[in-house]
């Protein structure tokens, strides 16, 4: 980090956790364009930090390794350090490897683009995609792509299974219709909740992008939080009601099969103890 920053961090415990929120928000949206780049501008428009405080983190998160640059294109991209980190992090949080093959199963069984998002915080990230046989597709999701809670249908199925407080205080302090319209309102965002608790699936009726419809469905971690989804999404004669039941199930069975993989992932051996090779 930039002594200039490690300074005021010390002196000033507000400035210094202000700054650490900056540097985080940098960070993804560099992470946002991870193969293609992302120019200063850009970076800056998506933190709504000023320019010339953006190319000063950006240039202190590139001497630190955390991000790489390209000179002659004068763009930013994830640097070697985030590998490492990421490489660190991942058997703990990584599920790509467990849920792949579920992914894969609905792309190939519904011809429709097959996602794996994970929460992170207030939003979901989508972690993975997998294109099907249908040659309409949605570009709504790419691996990358932040949305808050409640809004694709990811985000909706994760949040339709935390308790009613915690959705209440979220709803409230999230400001979607702001930002999404008044289709997502706490009102309507209850209605959506209600009929996801009901089927089981998460239902986004084009939303987002007029026409491109999405369904999703829950996987719980080892202590039964909602942590991550499986979704679809396509066209909306594609999902027509009479295919939704069949959709959602499909859904429910690969969203249920990663969670019972998880938990045997975690599952301690009879036997053994913490710590034992």
């Amino acid at each position: 980090m930039c002594p200039h920053y490690e300074h005021h961090a010390q002196s000033n415990p507000t400035q210094g956790a202000q700054v650490v929120m900056r540097v985080a928000a940098v960070l993804r949206a560099v992470g946002q364009f991870s193969s293609a780049g992302v120019t200063t501008a850009r970076v800056a428009e998506l933190t709504a930090l000023n320019r010339s405080t953006t190319h000063r983190l950006l240039t202190s998160l590139f001497t630190e390794g955390f991000i790489d640059h390209d000179v002659r294109l004068a763009r930013w991209y994830p640097g070697p350090e985030l590998f490492l980190l990421g490489s660190l992090a991942a058997a703990r949080y990584d599920i790509a490897d467990i849920a792949r093959e579920s992914v894969h199963t609905l792309a190939a069984q519904t011809g429709e683009s097959a996602f794996l998002s994970a929460r992170r915080g207030g939003e979901t990230v989508c972690l993975i995609r997998e294109e099907g046989s249908f040659p309409i597709r949605s570009f709504v999701l790419y691996e990358g792509a932040r949305f808050p809670l409640g809004v694709v249908s990811a985000g909706l199925a994760i949040l339709s299974y935390q308790p009613d407080s915690e959705i209440d205080s979220y709803l409230e302090t999230a400001r979607l219709p702001s930002r999404f319209g008044e289709s997502h309102s706490s009102s309507e965002l209850w209605m959506r909740i209600a009929r996801t608790r009901q089927t089981g699936y998460a239902v986004n009726p084009g939303l987002i992008v007029e026409g491109s419809w999405g369904m999703a469905a829950t996987i719980f971690d080892e202590r039964n939080q909602p942590s991550w989804a499986l979704s679809i999404t396509g066209i909306e004669n594609r999902f027509r009601p009479e295919r939704q039941a069949e959709l959602g199930a499909l859904l429910l069975e690969q969203a249920h099969i990663v969670t019972q993989r998880l938990r045997g992932r975690h599952r301690v051996t009879p036997g053994s103890r913490n710590g034992d090779g």
